[in-house]
């Protein structure tokens, strides 16, 4: 097999130790020199002075949670690296000690086998960071309000039945008073909103319950959190703002795809970055996003076509806005969602709807173009004949003789 790379390296990355293993080439043979490094700074700083002193030109590491983001940062600039996927990496049963590792990655690297993980630059990295949390911090607030429902539950007050949102200004004002000590079902039902359907009496029965100081206890504390998860999502809002400028011509492109808002474009963007040319083509990035079928076949047969699991974050937001673009009247998605749905069921058509976002934002990236929908009738259009002659045929079993004439203008 050739040998690419003539003097390169492979890092075995854990969180208190480094163990490097530097390979060069030397009269058609290689040689290992193996050695172990902290993980402080300084400790980094020497391994990259020893990985210079062994004339290393490329290094490669497995993305190990986030251990391995210390050793890209001081070694980055100084050398090619490549971040692997551990499960690409793995080495054969048996062979299993760091030592091992360092030395299996080295060899892999030198002869090409190994496939570079996406690691994107620092602007999208820190904009990657803070729509994360984000979404972890909306999440917890989530827990919280439906941990207020069940607090409301348990003194038997029914507001979850009358009210689509506990936590909108109706249902604070309640939970507020009830907080204060407010026990009478008729000027608890009085601070509802005019816009709220439910009529009064509807409302006192609702809010007549056995609410006792310690359900108090725990709606203040509950809603004291979701208050201070609202007053941190709203800093992270800000600082995402302060750093949109690089990303703002691709959020306001991907947009303009049906169902897709600001923060989603922005969470896609801060997950794939605005750099497209890493993806050879739009196949390539639905592979990398765990969008498309596996491959798994064995003796002629299709063992499995489930997806692989992949990135939650993406993939979690792009099925969102599939099921956003499904709901969107008069849109190409929507067609497309109906039409596999049809055949294949919900779950495989929101899946191949995210993957068709996807693709439409590959292309509007790499070329600078705005979304072009193609129409609730593009199927229609694409298989007019085919269509025409399948129902033709079913009336004729159905015993009935068709001339076709086409309408006048």
């Amino acid at each position: 097999m050739d040998v690419l790379h003539s003097s390169c390296a492979g890092l075995d990355v854990h969180r208190d130790t480094v163990v490097a293993c530097a390979r060069a080439v030397t009269d058609n043979t290689a040689h290992h020199t193996v050695e172990q490094f902290g993980t402080t700074t300084i400790e980094l700083r020497r391994l990259r002075d020893w990985l210079r002193s062994h004339g290393c030109t490329h290094v490669v590491m497995e993305a190990t949670g986030v251990y391995w983001k210390p050793v890209w940062n001081v070694l980055y600039g100084g050398f090619e690296l490549v971040l692997a996927n551990a499960a690409h990496v793995k080495n054969v049963p048996g062979r299993k000690t760091d030592v091992k590792d360092a030395d299996w990655v080295s060899d892999l690297l030198a002869h090409g086998l190994i496939r570079a993980s996406f690691v994107p630059d620092s602007p999208t990295q820190e904009m990657r960071t803070l729509l994360r949390t984000r979404k972890q911090l909306s999440r917890e607030k989530s827990s919280h309000i439906l941990r207020i429902q069940k607090t409301l539950e348990d003194a038997n007050i029914k507001l979850d039945s009358v009210i689509t949102d506990v936590m909108g200004l109706s249902g604070r004002k309640m939970i507020e008073a009830l907080i204060a000590g407010q026990k009478d079902p008729a000027k608890l039902a009085r601070l509802a909103d005019h816009r709220v359907r439910a009529s009064q009496e509807t409302l006192r029965e609702a809010l007549r319950g056995h609410v006792t100081k310690h359900h108090r206890f725990l709606l203040r504390l509950h809603l004291n959190q979701i208050d201070a998860l609202d007053a941190a999502i709203s800093k992270i809002d800000r600082e995402v703002e302060a750093g949109i400028a690089p990303f703002r011509t691709a959020v306001e492109q991907v947009t303009s795809i049906p169902g897709v808002k600001d923060l989603s474009a922005r969470a896609i963007i801060s997950e794939i970055g605005i750099d497209m040319s890493r993806f050879a083509t739009d196949a390539h990035l639905i592979s990398w996003a765990c969008l498309c079928p596996r491959s798994d076949e064995s003796a002629g047969k299709r063992r499995s076509n489930r997806i692989r699991k992949g990135s939650p974050w993406l993939k979690t937001t792009l099925v969102q806005c599939a099921w956003a673009a499904a709901r969107t009247k008069g849109s190409y998605l929507q067609a497309q969602f109906h039409r596999i749905r049809s055949r294949r069921g919900v779950k495989k058509a929101i899946v191949a709807v995210a993957a068709s976002i996807l693709i439409a934002i590959y292309h509007m990236l790499k070329n600078g173009t705005m979304y072009q929908d193609l129409g609730p009738n593009h199927f229609d259009r694409r298989t007019k004949e085919r269509q025409k002659n399948r129902l033709v045929q079913r009336l004729a079993e159905l015993g009935y003789a068709v001339q076709l004439a086409p309408l006048p203008n």
